[in-house]
């Protein structure tokens, strides 16, 4: 920083769309240089140029200042922004780029949501990667945002949470990863090769399942904050356990933190070997029209696990096969019934079908 201008190093790079200068910048001097630029929804030109409006997200900027936290954290890709060159000066022999310290000095062609999330940051915790352009017309602007925004290959979720296995630390994403590769390799087991592990059909029938569906539905019995989990871990710190009341919520919290996993696969196994006795034609199907074994039944089976598994026992403890195709044997459900004609894909279907589930079967669901 020199007087009321910041300066960050840089280094000059030439590419066909011209010349531009790449370099590491405080969080908080970014976020005082495009701060304007982030909050303004209706007139940034780049918008305008493309006849699109990119609102700002409240929860992806929520997200990126928890997540920003993290003892591991990290934005390794450039923030882009636009500078006028009458605000920017680059000294070729000290690599060094400055501009003013204005609110309205910085255009961002991407980068808008990090920017935002960093806000909060301690100063000179956090560099983010910045691509600086200086006088860049808004056609070039805009072609730049739509080879980034439009073109770019989107990471499935299940390859994001199939990463965890790598992982050296505990986490709530890794042991519901793990729980899901083993329910779905093991023989015998009611998942027997039903969960698409990376979201990609391997070409087999029977897959019905993401692993990004199985490990999210999974996580929601486990922790109301994995990534929060996951960075006290990492720091060398326990979460905290819950108390009873709690643990009638998140009814397998404990037994992660005991590091009993293979107890809540147990568990897992035999609730959903119970489903399969239960419904022996719906749940191996892959008919069309079949939902039991597909998002909207297992979201909903999921849902009433809960319920299903606190009537029977304290939760951490086991609970068998039998007990739990007692009480879905109370269910008047035939096999039949459990389809999309009845029970619509989506959350409306999902919640149709959990409350049926939980009204035939008269389990208390307090």
């Amino acid at each position: 920083m020199n007087g009321d201008r910041i300066q960050f190093s840089c280094i000059k790079v030439t590419q066909p769309i011209g010349t531009f200068y790449i370099g590491a910048i405080d969080a908080r001097d970014l976020h005082e240089v495009a701060f304007a630029d982030v909050r303004r929804i209706e007139d940034r030109d780049v918008e305008k140029y493309l006849g699109i409006q990119r609102e700002l997200s409240p929860i992806r900027v929520q997200e990126i200042r928890e997540y920003v936290r993290n003892v591991d954290a990290t934005f390794p890709t450039s923030i882009i922004i636009a500078v006028s060159s009458e605000h920017a000066a680059f000294d070729a022999a000290t690599n060094l780029m400055s501009i003013p310290r204005d609110r309205r000095v910085a255009h961002t062609i991407d980068g808008q949501h990090r920017i935002a999330g960093l806000s909060d940051v301690e100063r000179n915790a956090f560099q983010v990667n910045v691509t600086v352009f200086v006088d860049m017309d808004i056609e070039d602007q805009a072609m730049v945002f739509a080879t980034i925004n439009l073109k770019q290959t989107k990471v499935s979720k299940s390859l994001a949470y199939d990463l965890y296995e790598f992982t050296s630390s505990r986490s709530p994403q890794k042991t519901s990863h793990n729980i899901a590769k083993l329910l779905n390799t093991t023989d015998g087991s009611p998942f027997l090769n039903k969960i698409k592990i990376l979201g990609l059909a391997t070409g087999r029938p029977e897959e019905s399942l993401t692993q990004a569906t199985f490990v999210d539905k999974l996580l929601l019995h486990i922790s109301k904050n994995a990534m929060q989990d996951r960075d006290l871990i990492k720091r060398g710190k326990l979460p905290p356990k819950v108390e009873p009341e709690v643990s009638r919520f998140l009814i397998f919290r404990n037994l992660f933190l005991e590091e009993r996993d293979a107890e809540i696969a147990r568990i897992m196994w035999n609730y959903f070997k119970a489903v399969e006795t239960r419904w022996p034609i719906a749940w191996p199907t892959t008919a069309q029209g079949n939902i039991l074994n597909r998002t909207t039944g297992f979201t909903a089976l999921m849902r009433f696990l809960r319920y299903a598994y606190v009537s029977l026992g304290e939760p951490g403890s086991l609970v068998s096969e039998e007990q739990f195709g007692e009480i879905l044997a109370r269910i008047d459900l035939g096999d039949e019934d459990l389809n999309s004609h009845r029970y619509k894909t989506g959350s409306g279907g999902e919640a149709h079908l959990f409350n049926d589930l939980l009204e035939r079967s008269k389990v208390n669901p307090e």
